[in-house]
């Protein structure tokens, strides 16, 4: 055999061999979230979309480390270490502050981009909004700022509703202060309120029994990541007590809750997508802002309506930005 020919031989054999083959080399990056793999399904598309608008595909030039908190938030501390351990390139966080702070406690090197739903400049993720400083960078949708907005829809869909239920995880970050806007939102309207505490199903199962007992007309849940992994628990609470509830994202609403009030989580993850990129590619997170949304949606799901025995006022559905049939 020519040598020529023998070294093209070796070549091909090589190619196709596990061991001898020249396996795909890229960057890894960490994913740490306070849920589950099938709460974030929609939510990885679209952040995997945002990766590969920065030229980052996952299998190709990319490989992402899950680590998932179900719900149990004492996991997250361990986990956001262990991704430190693993040296990946960057850590992104999904399900509120309790994973970003887990995360921000594990590295001050290792760059992090978060996703949560209250003010990082309040729970101490960041200096400043428009220069966040350190490593720490992200988005935040300010969920936890809607509690008036969404009292104010729940008012006009049960007027009769002399006292509404909300729904909150002591566990949250920021419970306390998120507890207070709640209320202040409330006084400001006249509207009475009953404040009911749950971080486990047989919390929520309690709380739910108490707004029966109490006279609850409707019920607010506060966003947190908790409640996110509990969603079909809480949209079956609320069929059987026959309770108008309120949710913080539109995934409730598509999977029967009565409806939901906040901003578009899909845009949120492609733009932490986005950013990791970025990151990758040299960027600083010091030097990125933090993304706010520039638009909050009103989901109405009328069948859920008409099994409740409500009628949504023409108004309010002419302002609904989707209207499930």
């Amino acid at each position: 055999m020519r040598r020529r020919d023998f070294i093209a031989a070796l070549s091909a054999a090589a190619s196709s061999c596990p061991v001898l083959a020249q396996q795909p080399t890229g960057a890894v990056i960490g994913y740490l979230s306070a849920r589950s793999a099938d709460t974030d399904k929609p939510m990885l598309a679209a952040l995997r979309e945002g990766l590969e608008e920065t030229g980052f595909v996952e299998g190709t030039n990319l490989s992402i480390e899950f680590r998932w908190g179900e719900g149990q938030y004492e996991r997250l501390p361990p986990m956001a270490i262990d991704l430190v351990r693993q040296q990946v390139g960057v850590i992104i966080t999904g399900g509120g502050e309790v994973a970003a702070l887990a995360a921000k406690s594990a590295t001050n090197s290792i760059p992090v981009v978060f996703n949560v739903g209250g003010d990082p400049l309040r729970s101490g993720l960041v200096l400043s909004l428009n220069r966040p400083g350190g490593n720490v960078t992200g988005v935040s949708s300010f969920l936890f700022t809607l509690g008036a907005k969404q009292l104010d829809v729940l008012r006009h869909v049960v007027p009769s509703a002399n006292l509404i239920g909300i729904l909150a995880n002591p566990l949250d970050p920021g419970f306390e202060s998120r507890v207070r806007d709640t209320q202040t939102a409330a006084a400001s309207v006249g509207q009475r309120l009953l404040m009911l505490e749950a971080s486990t199903e047989e919390a929520i199962d309690n709380a739910f029994s108490i707004c029966l007992k109490q006279g609850v007309g409707a019920l607010a849940i506060m966003a947190g990541p908790f409640f996110v992994t509990r969603a079909a628990l809480l949209i079956a609470l609320a069929a059987k007590y026959h309770l108008p509830t309120m949710y913080f994202r539109r995934e409730f609403a598509l999977a029967g809750g009565l409806m939901s009030y906040g901003s578009d989580t899909s845009e949120g993850y492609r733009q932490m997508g986005v950013y990791a990129g970025r990151i990758l590619k040299g960027a600083s997170p010091a030097d990125l802002p933090i993304v706010q949304p520039t638009r909050f949606s009103l989901v109405i799901n009328l069948q859920t309506a008409k099994a409740l025995g409500l009628t949504i006022p023409p108004t309010l559905l002419a302002r609904a930005d989707e209207v499930i049939e």
